[in-house]
């Protein structure tokens, strides 16, 4: 007998709680989880707060042993296509202290913790258009509704693409695609995301759930070991990635912050942006 007890695991209960205010959390017996990323039971708003949630549950979930396979998803009409009209006051209010806070040690732990502290299958289910969808397109299986629109705004309002994002569009894509796509804000749609292998399937908005729970079905059928297993195979790929270019580039993406003068997520043209996409243009909008 050992001298010291186990610390106790987190409690699906409990977490289902603390995180109410972000993500709605649903566990089947079998340890299927569902965590729908929320803000005010609508569709995700980008914070400072809500940006150091994402690790935080990552980390949460993974730690507890009685969750097996995770659907990460949206809610409502888009996956992330507003920023909090208020989100970011605490940023400009202390830009110093949270340039590391926020910016760099919750940017760079938010996809790590996706990649390491999740020994289980993920499947993400983008339930529309959206910024930020590396939190989906970087799980393991990857769907999508029929209105997703996949796109990256940061060279748009003047940032370098990073948070993640140019890691998974080079990864998904290719060299030249993801550059088209990171330099022009090119605006994919659900079809050609496909088509290109962003994705792995395309379903109706109504049943994106119904498949997400199918597909953990299936994973669900072979043995607990193999199941997680599996995963540190097939994340690989995405852990050299993360490993040979997260970190610089995310510190370019800084020192673009510093040398502009601005904060992390400047209001600017972000509502431009937002509109050329819902348009449905392709190629970058004229400012």
């Amino acid at each position: 007998m050992s001298l010291v007890k186990f610390i106790p695991d987190p409690k699906f209960d409990d977490y289902q709680e603390v995180f109410k205010d972000n993500y709605k959390m649903e566990r089947r017996d079998d340890g299927v989880i569902l965590v729908q990323s929320h803000i005010e039971g609508g569709p995700i708003q980008l914070s400072v707060e809500n940006h150091r949630s994402v690790a935080q549950v990552f980390k949460t979930v993974g730690a507890d042993p009685e969750n097996e396979v995770m659907i990460f998803t949206g809610t409502g009409d888009d996956f992330m296509m507003e920023p909090d009209p208020t989100g970011f006051e605490i940023e400009k209010n202390d830009l110093n202290y949270w340039a590391y806070e926020y910016a760099f040690k919750d940017g760079r732990v938010n996809l790590n913790s996706l990649m390491n502290d999740l020994e289980i299958p993920t499947i993400g289910a983008l339930n529309g258009p959206g910024f930020h969808t590396e939190l989906c397109l970087m799980c393991d299986l990857t769907i999508c509704s029929e209105d997703a629109i996949i796109f990256d705004l940061h060279y748009d309002i003047g940032s370098v693409p990073g948070d993640g994002i140019n890691v998974c569009f080079q990864e998904l894509l290719g060299t030249k695609r993801a550059a088209y796509a990171l330099l022009t804000g090119q605006a994919i749609d659900a079809q050609q995301a496909l088509d290109w292998g962003m994705v792995n399937e395309v379903v109706p908005k109504d049943k994106l759930l119904e498949r997400s729970y199918e597909l953990a079905d299936q994973i669900m059928s072979q043995p607990r070991t193999t199941r997680r297993m599996t995963t540190q195979v097939v994340r690989r790929p995405w852990k050299r990635r993360m490993t040979d270019d997260f970190d610089a580039g995310l510190a370019m993406q800084m020192f673009s912050q510093v040398a502009a003068d601005s904060a992390h997520h400047d209001q600017r043209h972000i509502g431009d942006v937002i509109a050329y996409v819902r348009e449905g243009k392709k190629n970058n909008f004229d400012k």
